[in-house]
């Protein structure tokens, strides 16, 4: 008989990670293996910080000598009917790659979940973030090499990030498999993670179906979120990633002014029974999802019900009880219902969408980190910049940071000041000259006050050279920009920034040392006199679009959202990150200035209008997910999906 067709033989060994706490549970996820290859992994420390990553190591490496595969179960899980007959199949069906059998609502995952089931792909691959854990399995390679990773790389990270990094440098695909098979139960987090609220599947049957080995796994291109009360999408733009809110990827794609028009048209009781602010957020994830599936036929009613009914959840899981949230559940699915109906229409039809006005004046981002001057275009290209071919709309290109070879065109110039990069402002100012550029704005640094003992500073505290060596490099630049106009007739004028908040902020600043040290484990060393300036980086934009439209007056200004003392600042970082304790250190001589910066407000009505707790979200978690590279996944983009 001709089986050269026929899935490979898979061996399955297994673990449940547990703690004598859960012991009793932990036996019974093992027992419900018929054939008895899952054994039970006890913390051998039972007494210590109660940490996952004490026990992952024993449990990927406790793989049999014959496995092909090897699962990890958490303790902390509910088996679908036939899970582990399940779990071969699925090992079957994708031989090479990572399989997690559960994506919780809460997670970036969870909403690739959501649009799987409602596009009918019974497996998907995940967006970068913590790899989902409840219910892990590996070849058993790639099991077996986990705990090595670990000791070497593992810092304190936690568990499911390390994993994620882990499959990331062996270039492992991880997929998972739609509903998921196995369920949170409402258990207490050993590890310290009940802030994170109650926390279930996006999609759960409590039986588990024959794994398809010939179905779709696509990889979506555009995934509509709702996270942490904010609706937000990921979007693929060439080989990275992009996160931004919801509202701004629609109207990118001409769909936002649709989006509203049907949100009024369902009238003011559509969200009656959620909270404030959550209704719009439920109608712009689920009209995006709409948007989105608009090519693929209609999805299941009961599968869109579940769904979205769970979509909710996912938002505001860290605000509200269990009951709470289970109560708004019917008032969450009626309105995506109808909002995802909605945004198949408007997906379909292309007279729904809104031409994007003649861009502004030509602009280029030169200079600062690559990242962050990329991000800095795509905010300046929303608010109506022309920054470069590729930018918005429907084919979803890539926005990038110009270099001196770029500037052709280019009316006006933002470049982004770094002392610390010898000779790049010289190449980018020559350039400049020859390009023809009318204008230069100089993002500078709020450090070139540095050693000032004023407790406020303004736009004149700094008259000569600053003695403190960050300052004077800082101070170098400022001067050679003004030098430049000067010699050139081009208007120039200096931005002081705040330590910028958000994705690709300095990793020297304070507030990328503390997340990293909140992530790890390690307690922050807070000065009781230390006092921080902050810069969410969608103000930055927004000051900047304020600048370029007016005339080039005022020579410098400074910029911030908002001031911390170190407590404040910390304490908020950690909620948006991982609680951590801090000590006390004395330092009498650390700057305690503040910037003023009512010359802005008062000379281009500029206000810092972001909430800060969003993009200090966003920092730690691009700190955490995004800092570490991406794997190929077969098949990048799903069929007839569209931005």
């Amino acid at each position: 008989m001709d089986t050269s067709n026929e899935p490979a033989a898979v061996r399955l060994s297994g673990a449940v990670m547990s703690h004598p706490k859960r012991a009793e549970e932990a036996r019974r996820l093992a027992d419900a293996d018929p054939l008895g290859r899952v054994r039970v992994v006890m913390d051998p420390e039972p007494h210590g910080r109660p940490t996952a990553l004490r026990v992952a190591p024993l449990s990927w490496s406790c793989v049999a000598p014959d496995a092909t595969h090897h699962l990890v179960l958490q303790d902390d899980v509910v088996l679908a009917d036939g899970f582990y007959e399940h779990a071969e199949r699925a090992a079957a069906a994708a031989p090479g790659e990572a399989i997690a059998l559960y994506a919780g609502w809460e997670a970036r995952n969870g909403a690739v979940a959501r649009l799987a089931a409602l596009t009918g792909a019974p497996w998907a691959y995940t967006l970068q973030e913590h790899v989902p854990c409840q219910a892990l399995l590996l070849p058993a390679d790639a099991a077996r090499g986990y705990a090595a990773y670990q000791e070497e790389h593992g810092g304190g990270w936690p568990y499911d990030v390390v994993v994620q990094r882990y499959l990331n440098a062996i270039g492992m695909p991880v997929r998972f498999c739609t509903p998921s098979t196995v369920q949170h139960d409402d258990l207490p987090s050993l590890a310290g993670n009940t802030y994170h609220g109650f926390r279930q599947a996006t999609l759960f049957t409590g039986e588990a179906g024959p794994a398809d080995t010939d179905g779709p796994c696509p990889r979506f291109p555009v995934v509509p979120f709702y996270q942490y009360g904010e609706a937000r999408c990921a979007v693929l733009r060439g080989t990275g990633w992009e996160y931004l809110e919801t509202e701004r990827q629609l109207a990118r794609t001409g769909l936002l002014d649709a989006c509203l028009a049907a949100l009024r048209a369902a009238g003011p009781d559509a969200a009656a029974g959620l909270p404030d602010g959550a209704g719009r957020a439920v109608w712009l994830t689920a009209f995006a999802l709409g948007t989105v599936t608009a090519a693929e036929p209609e999805p299941d009613p009961g599968v869109a019900a579940a769904v979205l009914e769970t979509l909710g959840s996912g938002g505001l899981c860290e605000e509200f009880t269990a009951a709470e949230l289970l109560a708004m559940a019917p008032a969450v699915r009626d309105l995506a219902l109808t909002a995802l109906a909605a945004g198949r229409r408007a997906g379909a039809d292309p007279a729904a969408r809104t031409p994007r006005p003649a861009p502004l004046a030509r602009v280029a981002v030169t200079g600062g980190d690559p990242d962050f001057a990329r991000q800095l275009a795509g905010l300046l290209a929303d608010a109506g910049h022309d920054v470069g071919d590729g930018v918005g709309g429907d084919a979803g290109g890539d926005v990038g940071r110009s270099g001196p070879e770029d500037l052709d065109g280019v009316r006006s110039l933002v470049h982004l000041g770094r002392p610390e990069d010898d000779g790049l402002l010289a190449e980018v100012l020559a350039a400049a000259g020859k390009a023809g550029v009318e204008r230069l704005v100089y993002a500078g640094s709020s450090a070139v006050y540095r050693g000032s003992r004023e407790r406020t500073v303004t736009e004149r505290s700094v008259t000569d050279a600053p003695t403190d060596p960050v300052a004077l490099a800082w101070w170098r630049e400022e001067q050679a920009v003004r030098a430049w106009g000067a010699e050139h007739g081009v208007p120039v004028q200096v931005l002081r920034l705040a330590d910028p908040v958000g994705p690709y902020a300095p990793q020297d600043s304070p507030l990328v040392r503390w997340v990293n040290l909140a992530w790890t484990r390690r307690p922050l060393a807070l000065n009781p006199l230390g006092r921080h300036q902050v810069l969410d980086h969608r103000d930055l934009a927004d000051a900047l679009r304020a600048v370029l439209a007016a005339p080039p007056a005022q020579p410098v200004l400074n910029v911030a959202s908002a001031a911390f003392d170190e407590q404040e600042l910390a304490g908020l970082l950690a909620d948006v990150s991982r609680r951590t304790p801090w000590e006390w250190v004395q330092d009498p001589t650390v700057d305690r200035w503040t910037m003023a910066t009512g010359l802005i407000e008062t000379e281009l009505h500029w206000r810092a209008s972001a909430v800060l707790r969003e993009s200090m979200r966003a920092l730690a978690q691009w700190w955490a997910c995004d800092i570490h590279g991406d794997y190929t996944a077969p098949g990048q983009a799903a069929p007839g999906l569209r931005p």
